[in-house]
C-alpha cells in the first residue's frame, strides 16, 4: 500500500500545485496575456514559427524535454535511498523546474522566440551572451552525439523495439497529411495512428531486429549514425510533417504508459504484491560520490533540468499561438514529467522486487533483488542499468494486469526509444538555431548549419574509434553542466522579472541560488576528481565551464542591483511589436 499512498499523494499534490502556484506564477506574475503578440504569428513561416493547438505542442514539449532523463536520473539517484530522491523530484519540480520552464518559454515568446543564450545577452550584457553560448553548445553536442548513442544501445538491449520505433515515421508523416493537407479530425486520426503503433509494438516483440556488424563498425556504431542522419532529415523539414504529429502521438503514447504504470502499482498494490523494498536513506552506497550536492545532478529532468530551457527557447517558443497555452506546455508538462519520475522510483524501488534476474542467472525478489542491482555505484551507474531496472520493474507491474511480460518489455523500451528520439531530432533543430544566430553570416542556409551540427556530434562519436562510443568520453561533465545552465537560465528569468514585477522575481532567485550552490559545489567536486584521474580533456573543459559560470554569476548580480521595478517595460516591450 505504501507505493499507492505515496503515488496518490505525490499525483494529487501536483494537480492541486499546478492549479495554485502554476496558475498564481502564470497571471500574477509573468502576467499571460493572449492579446499580446507571439512568435508563430508574427514569423509564420510554415517550417519552424507555426501556430499550434497546445495538445500538439504539449505532446511535441514533453518527449523533447523527457527523452531518457526522468527515467535514468531516478533510476540511479534511488541508491541513496527511495525518500531523497521523492522529495527532490516533488518539490524541485513544482517549485523550480516547472517555473524554470515556464519562464524561459515565456521570455522567448517575448523576444521573437530566440534561444536562451541570445536573450541573456539583451537582460544581462553581450559578453555573458557568449559565455553563455559556450555552455549551450557543449550541452546541445553532447546531447546529440550521446542520444544517437543512448538510442543505439536501447536498439541493442530491446531488439523488439527497433520496428516499432521506426514504423512510428511513417504512421506519424501520414497523420500530420491527412490533417494538415486533407484536414482530418485530429484526435479520431491520433487515436487510430496510436492503435498502429501498438500493433506494431505486438509485430515487434515476435520479430526483434538485432543489426550486424558492418565494416568494421560494430552494431551501436552503426545504428547511431542511421540516427545522425535522420536526426539531420527530420531537423530540417517543416515541424508539420512530422515533428507535431509524431510528438502528438507520442503524447498518446505517455498517456497510455502511464495508465498502464498506475494500473500496474493499483494492482500489485492492493494485491500484496508491490513492497518498497530499497532502503529510506541510504547515504554512502559504495563507491557513490557524495549525496549532497550530487543528488541534485543526477536526477535533473525529474526535477529541473538546464536542457529544458534550451527546448523551450528553441523550438517550442516558436509554436504556440497564444500566451495563455505557455502554461499549460510549460508548468503542466514538467509536472507531467515529475509523475513520469515518481513512477520509475516505484519501479526501481518496489516493482523490482517483484523479480529480477541476478548476475549468476537466478531470479531474487524482495531486498535481495534490490541489493543485487544496487550494490555498487558502478554496478547501478551504466545505461543499461539504468534502463534495465526501470523497464524490468515496470514489465513486473504491468503483466499483473494481464499482459504478457514480454509485450511489456516491449512496451517500455519504445515508450522510453521513441522520447529519446524526439530529444535527439530536437536538439539538432535546437543546435542549429543556436548557431544560426550566433553566426548568421556563416551559418544562414539550414542545410549547412545543421550538416555542422551531425558532422560534429559524429566527430565526438567515433573520437575513440570504430566502436562509436566517443560521446562517452565527455559524459562525466554532462550532469553538472545541464544544471549550471538550469542555474544560469533561472538567473536570466529573475533579472526579466526584477524590471517587471515589485517582488515576483523572489521565486525565481531563491532557487537560483540554490541551483548555483548545488552547481558549483559539483563542478568543483569534479574538477578534483578529474585532476586525480590526470583526464587533461575534461579538466580543460570543466575548468572553462567553472569560470563561466562564476561569471555569469558574478555579471548577474551586478546587473541585479543596477535593474529597478518599472511596471511599464513589459508591457511597452509588447506594444512595440503588436
Amino acid at each position: 500500500m505504501g507505493s499507492i499512498l505515496i503515488m496518490i499523494a505525490v499525483f494529487g499534490g501536483y494537480l492541486l500545485m499546478y492549479r495554485i502556484y502554476g496558475k498564481f506564477i502564470g497571471n500574477k506574475i509573468f502576467k499571460l496575456n493572449d492579446n499580446n503578440p507571439v512568435p508563430s504569428v508574427e514569423l509564420e513561416d510554415g517550417v519552424d514559427f507555426v501556430p499550434t493547438k497546445k495538445e500538439v505542442i504539449f505532446g511535441h514539449h514533453f518527449a523533447s524535454i523527457a527523452g531518457t532523463g526522468p527515467i535514468v536520473g531516478p533510476a540511479i539517484a534511488v541508491i541513496w535511498g527511495w525518500l531523497p530522491a521523492l522529495i527532490w523530484v516533488f518539490v524541485g519540480s513544482i517549485v523550480m523546474g516547472a517555473t524554470h520552464d515556464l519562464g524561459t518559454l515565456v521570455i522567448s515568446m517575448r523576444n521573437q522566440g530566440k534561444s536562451l543564450s541570445e536573450f541573456t545577452g539583451k537582460y544581462i550584457n553581450t559578453r555573458t551572451k557568449y559565455f553563455l553560448f559556450f555552455i549551450v553548445f557543449l550541452e546541445l553536442w553532447i546531447v546529440v552525439a550521446i542520444f544517437g548513442l543512448v538510442i543505439a544501445i536501447l536498439f541493442k538491449m530491446f531488439p523488439q523495439s527497433v520496428i516499432p520505433v521506426w514504423f512510428q515515421i511513417p504512421i506519424a508523416i501520414y497523420l500530420g497529411f491527412l490533417v494538415y493537407k486533407k484536414g482530418a479530425n485530429l484526435a479520431v486520426w491520433s487515436i487510430i495512428a496510436v492503435i498502429a503503433l501498438y500493433l506494431t509494438v505486438v509485430l515487434g516483440s515476435f520479430v526483434p531486429f538485432e543489426m550486424p556488424a558492418m565494416f568494421g563498425l560494430s552494431p551501436v556504431a552503426i545504428w547511431t549514425i542511421i540516427l545522425l542522419i535522420y536526426a539531420f532529415i527530420a531537423s530540417v523539414i517543416p515541424v508539420t510533417t512530422l515533428l507535431q504529429p509524431r510528438d502528438y502521438i507520442n503524447s498518446h503514447q505517455l498517456v497510455v504508459a502511464l495508465v498502464l504504470l498506475v494500473l500496474g502499482v493499483l494492482f500489485t498494490g492492493f494485491n500484496g504484491e508491490l513492497h518498497i523494498v530499497a532502503p529510506v536513506v541510504r547515504a554512502h552506497p559504495e563507491g557513490s560520490p557524495s549525496l549532497w550536492p550530487f543528488l541534485f545532478i543526477t536526477i535533473a529532468c525529474g526535477a529541473i533540468s538546464g536542457f529544458h530551457a534550451l527546448v523551450s527557447s528553441g523550438t517550442s517558443s516558436k509554436q504556440i499561438r497564444k500566451e495563455t497555452d505557455s502554461l499549460f506546455v510549460g508548468y503542466g508538462s514538467m509536472l507531467m514529467e515529475g509523475s513520469l519520475a515518481t513512477l520509475v522510483i516505484i519501479a526501481t524501488t518496489a516493482g523490482i522486487g517483484m523479480g529480477y534476474i541476478g548476475s549468476d542467472g537466478h531470479e531474487l525478489t524482495g531486498l535481495a533483488a534490490w541489493t543485487s542491482h544496487y550494490s555498487s555505484w558502478s554496478a547501478a551507474g551504466g545505461l543499461s542499468s539504468k534502463v534495465g531496472a526501470f523497464v524490468e520493474g515496470a514489465a513486473n507491474m504491468i503483466e499483473s494486469i494481464g499482459i504478457p511480460k514480454s509485450i511489456a518489455i516491449t512496451i517500455m523500451g519504445v515508450f522510453v526509444a521513441t522520447f529519446a528520439g524526439t530529444t535527439l531530432d530536437t536538439a539538432t533543430r535546437v543546435q542549429r538555431y543556436l548557431v544560426t544566430e550566433t553566426f548568421p553570416r556563416t551559418f544562414k542556409n539550414k542545410y549547412i548549419a545543421t550538416g555542422f551540427v551531425v558532422l560534429i556530434a559524429l566527430i565526438l562519436v567515433f573520437s575513440t574509434g570504430a566502436d562509436g562510443k566517443g560521446a562517452l568520453a565527455l559524459w562525466p561533465i554532462f550532469g553538472a553542466v545541464n544544471q549550471t545552465l538550469a542555474a544560469l537560465a533561472l538567473i536570466v528569468i529573475t533579472l526579466y522579472l526584477k524590471g517587471r514585477t515589485k517582488w515576483g522575481w523572489l521565486i525565481t532567485a531563491l532557487p537560483a541560488l540554490f541551483m548555483i550552490s548545488v552547481s558549483l559545489w559539483a563542478v568543483a567536486e569534479n574538477q578534483f576528481n578529474f585532476v586525480a584521474k590526470h583526464n587533461v580533456l575534461l579538466q580543460v573543459l570543466n575548468a572553462i565551464i567553472f569560470i563561466s559560470m562564476v561569471w555569469i554569476t558574478i555579471e548577474g548580480f551586478i546587473k541585479f542591483f543596477k535593474t529597478s521595478f518599472e511596471p511599464a517595460k513589459m508591457d511597452e516591450e509588447l506594444k512595440s511589436r503588436s
